[in-house]
């Protein structure tokens, strides 16, 4: 993996999708990101996650909204659909270690597969894993006659791997066989991430914590890739009123809606401080930066109350 170009100076970074506007919950990780960047001297960078879902437009909102808070990448974002020669380069070193294999199973089949002894819950199975070489093109020929390819899939023997995270503790989870490249091309976000992180010098990752058991996947791959150890903090999530994963569909939770129920980046900031523990005090991402004290956030997932007037934050039991 020399290509990779990996950075000296270490960084933190915020990798959002370009499908939409973001809500308050993604700034608040983006914040959060930007905070912990700042506090312990690392560059804050951007990541253009745009191999999948693209609304147009939306990269360059999302970078708009940042930059009205106050926060500007120290480099230019790092493009995903720019760099498709480096994730196929990753897959060909691991093919190199006889790492990677084809599959030819769709979801349905693998939700209808009995799982494999010691496998995490939902974990592939292993259908494809020990094909002939004939039943393989087989397989081959009857995804093609649909217009369709087979995935390809990591290889590994669903060992436990823990990493460290500084909000959570010990993360343990066995590594199962994810997929490296989807069968419609993509390459999968397991893969992707690891590689760029490594490429811009990224050594520690704060994100939501729902994604916090990807994060012994995450480092395995990286291990067998060559690239360096990632820290890791995980922050809770922001929930709607029914106690589920907030979304746009929820309400008035985007920065241009928020706006335009009244809100400044004043309250934003307000919201900030009360969601993670530290009072409403904050007006500005100074206050936050100088406010926080991530051994102190609070760990429960927050609850967003769309505003009909003001602010409005309340903490899960």
């Amino acid at each position: 993996m020399n290509s990779l170009n990996l950075q000296a100076r270490a960084a933190g970074r915020f990798a959002p999708s370009p499908s939409g506007d973001l809500h308050i919950g993604n700034i608040r990780s983006g914040l959060l990101a930007y905070v912990r960047a700042r506090q312990t001297g690392r560059r804050f960078l951007w990541r253009v996650e745009d191999l999948d879902r693209v609304s147009p437009g939306a990269a360059e909102s999302q970078l708009a909204v940042f930059a009205e808070l106050g926060v500007t990448p120290d480099e230019a974002p790092l493009i995903q659909s720019d760099r498709l020669d480096i994730y196929a380069e990753a897959i060909t070193s691991l093919q190199h270690c006889g790492l990677v294999y084809e599959c030819y199973c769709s979801r349905k089949d693998i939700q209808q597969a009995p799982s494999a002894p010691h496998a995490p819950p939902g974990a592939y199975p292993g259908t494809c894993r020990s094909l002939g070489e004939v039943e393989r093109e087989r397989q081959r020929d009857r995804l093609a006659a649909d217009g369709r390819s087979p995935a390809l899939r990591l290889r590994t023997e669903n060992s436990p791997v823990t990493v460290h995270d500084e909000l959570l503790g010990d993360i343990t989870a066995p590594t199962d066989d994810l997929v490296l490249r989807r069968g419609d091309g993509v390459y999968a976000y397991n893969l992707i991430v690891v590689v760029d992180d490594a490429a811009s010098g990224v050594d520690e990752v704060v994100r939501g914590d729902d994604l916090a058991t990807s994060a012994p996947r995450q480092a395995h791959l990286a291990s067998l890739l060559g690239l360096p150890a990632t820290g890791w903090l995980h922050v809770p999530l922001v929930l709607n009123e029914s106690g589920q994963r907030l979304a746009k569909r929820d309400g008035a939770v985007t920065y241009q809606q928020l706006q335009a129920s009244g809100w400044t980046s004043a309250d934003v900031f307000a919201w900030m401080g009360e969601s993670l523990g530290f009072g409403p005090g904050w007006t500005s991402l100074d206050d936050m930066i100088a406010g926080i004290d991530f051994n102190r956030i609070r760990r429960e997932p927050t609850v967003f109350t769309p505003p009909v007037e003001a602010p409005r934050v309340s903490g899960l039991d």
